[in-house]
């Protein structure tokens, strides 16, 4: 089991892969760069399976799918939730199954790469979750303070470290506005 703020960094990782493995996807121009790049590997790995010049339909499907991968891998970059990771998991497993049903009729096991990287992301998605709240990623070196409530935020700064509380609870944080945050 592991921790919310571990998986937030694994879907975070799996969405900067996506990004990387499918901008080029994205546009005509650089998709034709990066299909003959795969060509070249399976002609020079002689590897085995098919591997077609592209029709503008195929294009087409190639530059939606590298559009649509693009913009999900942004969004879980910018904000990586264990439900987007979920998903993400999900999606991970149908796109694996549909790779090795085109290798399995005749394309190229240089597609095999990529289905590798799909089930290890869709298993770490997959984990199980301890339940609490997660400390966002950009913030992780702030910690709870119990202040008095007439206390100014630059006041509890100066006054130096006080009891540290737990982090507090989602239904908890709104109740308790003597909650402050300081930098250790």
């Amino acid at each position: 089991m592991i921790d919310q703020t571990q998986y937030r960094r694994i879907v975070r990782a799996s969405a900067w892969y996506d990004l990387v493995a499918t901008i080029g996807f994205a546009t005509p121009w650089t998709f034709a760069a990066v299909h003959a790049s795969l060509l070249w590997l399976v002609q020079r790995w002689q590897l085995a399976g098919g591997f077609p010049a592209f029709e503008p339909v195929h294009m087409l499907m190639a530059n939606l799918l590298g559009s649509v991968v693009t913009v999900w891998a942004v969004l879980r970059i910018r904000d990586p939730q264990q439900q987007f990771g979920r998903y993400d998991a999900a999606a991970r497993f149908l796109f694996a199954a549909w790779q090795i049903y085109a290798v399995a009729h005749g394309a190229s096991v240089i597609i095999l790469g990529f289905t590798l990287m799909e089930v290890v992301f869709g298993v770490l998605q997959c984990l199980p979750v301890r339940s609490g709240q997660a400390r966002p990623l950009q913030e992780a070196s702030y910690i709870y303070t119990a202040a008095p409530a007439s206390q100014s935020v630059a006041a509890a700064r100066r006054s130096g470290p006080q009891s540290v509380a737990p982090e507090p609870s989602r239904a908890g944080a709104a109740s308790r506005p003597s909650a402050r945050c300081r930098r250790r």
